[in-house]
């Protein structure tokens, strides 16, 4: 049940953060701007949660990590009622910020609070599942609220999201224990963390970046990727989406298993498999084949891309949550906000690599995959997990 909860507040979260995506058209009729305007609301939701992460974080490192969590909770469901009712663009887009200021400290709090609700053998699994919310998120969340958006209006999706926030966190005070720092957990926590000394975790943050930032100058482009480079045109490209998503979700349970007992193995593997994947899609942008292999390479490699993205995130955060494992909530700070950086710069260079074609774009994501696979193989032993009683 207590893992149920952080699996839903995650789901919620991410779900408000996509909600523009399916309702962009709808958002800019009503409050009569422009729907590229309209889609400036997701880049500066990353670029709010990648700046406020780590001073939230270090700010409530003292807090029983409950109070952490419930206070994110309650920003969103203040953020989503804000944002329902916006009169105008400048008050949605501050409703918004609200939630994106603690985006990062949630996102880096129930990953650690979800480990210390199982055994220790089994933080692997907890932290996996925390993940299946968010790609649930992609899979259910956003096709909801943008099914929501065209039947009524984008203002009920916003409702809904606000109600389901506001539930959640009912839910979390009722079921969640306290989770109260000891004497040793709040001497390394805080203004006592040294996580920018910390070499193994500022590395595995540093292969993050780069990683993601890899991921999303594809990514954020991949229906239009589905649609001239893989040849699925009209609302198969709904379809080819979900399966995207739906890959991600049936990896999780063997990732949650390798990830407790092979996570070096892991790691290394799913970094592989996502360069080979984007380098199948470069290799179909540079040379296309006869419109049914294009099609069905395309379909194997768009499911593989999902696959193993969504495979990759767990692992590395459970990696940042091991090298800072006094401090595991600053640690996955410090992680979540070279993930928000990545998805920035990803994002704002994937629209740079469009202007020049699709195979410059997937060269490119392919490229930082590749260097960030070579770095972590080089550094296989950053993915180890220390005997007990070793740091």
């Amino acid at each position: 049940m207590q893992l149920a909860v952080l699996t839903a507040a995650a789901f919620t979260y991410v779900t408000a953060e996509l909600l523009p995506v399916g309702a962009l058209p709808a958002i800019a009729r009503d409050l009569h701007v422009s729907v590229p305007v309209v889609g400036t609301l997701l880049a500066w939701y990353a670029l709010v949660a990648a700046v406020t992460t780590i001073p939230l974080v270090r700010w409530t490192a003292h807090w029983p990590r409950r109070r952490a969590l419930l206070l994110s909770l309650a920003c969103l469901t203040v953020s989503q009622l804000i944002s329902a009712l916006a009169p105008n663009f400048v008050m949605l887009a501050g409703g918004r910020a609200l939630s994106a200021v603690t985006h990062g400290l949630m996102l880096s709090v129930i990953a650690p609070i979800a480990t210390r609700l199982v055994p220790a053998s089994h933080s692997g699994r907890a932290t996996t599942m925390i993940y299946v919310g968010t790609s649930l998120a992609v899979v259910v969340g956003s096709p909801a609220t943008a099914a929501i958006s065209l039947a009524w209006n984008w203002r009920v999706a916003v409702a809904a999201v606000t109600v389901v926030a506001a539930a959640v966190t009912v839910a979390a005070w009722a079921v969640l224990p306290v989770l109260a720092l000891s004497d040793d957990q709040r001497a390394a926590a805080g203004s006592g963390a040294r996580h920018h000394r910390n070499p193994r975790l500022v590395i595995v943050s540093l292969f993050t970046l780069v990683a993601v930032t890899g991921h999303f100058i594809s990514f954020t482009f991949i229906a239009v990727i589905i649609r001239d480079v893989v040849g699925v045109r009209g609302p198969a490209i709904a379809w080819l989406l979900a399966t995207y998503g739906v890959a991600g979700l049936l990896v999780m349970p063997l990732v949650a298993r390798m990830l407790d007992h092979r996570p070096r193995a892991a790691v290394i593997s799913c970094m592989a498999a996502l360069w080979l994947t984007l380098l199948v899609l470069t290799g179909l942008a540079f040379h296309r084949l006869p419109t049914a292999a294009t099609a069905l390479i395309g379909i194997i490699a768009i499911a593989l891309w999902g696959a193993t993205a969504n495979a990759v995130s767990p692992m590395l955060q459970a990696a940042a949550m091991r090298a800072g494992a006094d401090d595991p909530d600053g640690a996955s700070g410090l992680y979540m906000a070279a993930f928000q950086v990545g998805i920035m710069a990803g994002s704002f260079a994937g629209g740079l690599f469009y202007d020049h074609g699709m195979l410059m774009m997937l060269a490119a994501s392919a490229a930082l995959i590749g260097a960030a696979a070579a770095g972590m193989f080089a550094k296989r032993q950053l993915f180890d997990v220390p005997a007990a009683g070793q740091p």
